[in-house]
């Protein structure tokens, strides 16, 4: 894949010289689970989350320096990935690719995969199943109840100091409760 013309030198994207091409047979599946496309399509999604966690090294949030790369817990080779996109960053020609908002995942502002949508599913519908699963977990392990409804405050508003008018006239007109010495009384 051609990439950035840099200093007057074209430079090109490949994959390296290693492949680890392997069947999944059958007995690849737990307990002989039934070789499926679904089934199949999990196995890879396994193995490739965990090949993608261990192998980029790529963090879970943005760096506001690259001075936080010497206390993160990564390897160096990944260290190198991330200050070298951090470092292209700096530069003026590329900085319409905004690497260094983007250096804690190796330059690299998508997901570390990609699919068809016609073939499977979305991210997002499988973030909803799992959640919807997990609800369903939750509420198996609970003693039957009402169902009853939460409600969830997103959004808070400063709404002042103080009393209002009418509050501020109710407390000064309250009776003092009995045996409160000192304090005036109205009639």
């Amino acid at each position: 894949m051609d990439g950035p013309v840099i200093d007057d030198r074209a430079h090109t994207f490949t994959f390296g010289r290693q492949l680890d091409v392997r069947t999944i047979r059958s007995a690849d599946f737990n307990n002989g689970q039934e070789l499926t496309e679904r089934a199949v399509a999990a196995y890879i999604a396994k193995y490739a989350t965990k090949g993608a966690e261990t192998a980029t090294g790529a963090l879970d949030r943005p760096l506001k320096f690259a001075a936080e790369l010497a206390q993160l817990d990564i390897s160096d080779h990944a260290r190198r990935l991330i200050r070298t996109a951090w470092t292209l960053g700096a530069r003026k020609d590329l900085e319409h690719l905004r690497l260094r908002a983007w250096a804690h995942m190796l330059g690299f502002r998508g997901h570390f995969s990609t699919k068809s949508r016609r073939y499977s599913t979305t991210l997002g519908a499988l973030r909803d199943a799992r959640a919807q699963w997990r609800r369903t977990q939750a509420a198996a392990a609970l003693p039957e109840r009402e169902n009853t409804t939460t409600y969830v405050l997103a959004h808070w508003v400063f709404a002042g100091t103080g009393l209002t008018d009418t509050e501020a006239w109710l407390a000064t007109s309250l009776e003092p409760a009995p045996g409160t010495e000192g304090e005036p009384t109205h009639a």
